[in-house]
């Protein structure tokens, strides 16, 4: 058997631009991301709802995070790298700060890569009634859980990361049966599988970049719920028509701000947005720009350094 040959593209960063750096690789074409990160380590350890697998603490650097992704042998290495130091640099305009920022690249054969990231995904149960299951990993589910099976190897969102896990255990505590979705910024589309398996109506997942839509729409398939979430490129919530019961979105809070006004107007009357991927440290900011659109806050949670807030129209 003959084996392509990938460079495993390493960058040292921080816990807070983590998963913006494993979307920028992901975009930039790689093949598979992993995310050792030291936080989402103790986030498995303190998990209240129980963990089947143990991840030895040698599989995560002690601080900071580290970002690795795997481009084949075709791929332009040095101008791959060019761009990788370009968009980083940007990073500041959102107030990220990447950490170290150091990039290192290895050679690797197929089969060693497609195991290495493969090791970071195991099912972990992250509400009272939702557990994620990778794809590749055998499970036994209880009569209660509703499991979503979940390829995370080239989008965003894989339920381990503290933004995806308050956001999905604030989809459980505010989804209204029956309610029509839209969820920005979708990337793996696990929010958009949540709230079809909580009882949505329908869900509409949009995002800008076309790998995770294409990731997003086969995570879909996979979990059988195609007849409930469609899947489009879109930006924001622009050229976007309602009504909605609830709006969510995972993304920087740079970003929510800008789709504030716009979920106010999609929502119906007692319609739920719920804003996670916000550091702490800008949530007071992200809830006043609720408060001044006239959302009522309902619920603003915390884990690590990051924080998800729930407003009602």
């Amino acid at each position: 058997m003959i084996f392509v040959k990938y460079t495993e593209v390493t960058v040292w960063t921080s816990h807070e631009a983590s998963e913006a750096v494993s979307e920028l690789l992901t975009r930039l074409g790689a093949a598979g991301v992993a995310i050792e990160d030291p936080h989402d380590l103790e986030t498995i350890r303190q998990n209240p709802y129980g963990n089947w697998y143990v991840i030895e603490d040698d599989l995560v650097p002690k601080e900071g995070a580290r970002v690795s992704a795997y481009y084949s042998e075709f791929a332009n290495i040095e101008t791959l790298l060019s761009n990788i130091k370009k968009e980083l640099a940007l990073f500041a305009d959102y107030g990220l700060d990447i950490g170290r920022g150091d990039i290192r690249t290895k050679e690797v054969e197929e089969e060693d890569w497609a195991n290495a990231w493969k090791q970071f995904f195991k099912p972990v149960r992250v509400t009272d009634r939702l557990t994620i299951r990778p794809t590749w990993e055998p499970y036994e589910p209880t009569p209660a859980e509703l499991v979503i099976e979940l390829d995370p190897g080239m989008a965003f969102g894989t339920g381990t990361h503290a933004t995806t896990a308050l956001c999905l255990q604030m989809l459980e505590n505010w989804l209204p049966a029956g309610a029509r979705v839209i969820d920005v910024g979708t990337g793996s589309a696990i929010l958009s599988i949540a709230c079809a398996k909580l009882g949505a109506a329908s869900v509409l997942a949009l995002d800008l970049d076309p790998v995770a839509v294409k990731v997003a729409a086969d995570n879909v398939a996979q979990n059988q719920v195609e007849d409930w979430v469609t899947v489009r490129t879109n930006d924001l919530l622009k050229g976007v028509e309602g009504p909605a019961n609830l709006i969510v979105a995972n993304i920087l809070a740079e970003i929510v701000v800008q789709m504030i006004e716009d979920a106010f107007r999609l929502l119906e009357t007692d319609g739920i947005f719920i804003a996670s991927g916000i550091i702490q440290e800008k949530a007071d900011w992200i809830r006043a720009e609720m408060e001044k659109t006239g959302f009522q806050i309902c619920d603003l949670q915390t884990s690590q350094d990051w924080a998800v807030i729930v407003g009602r129209k």
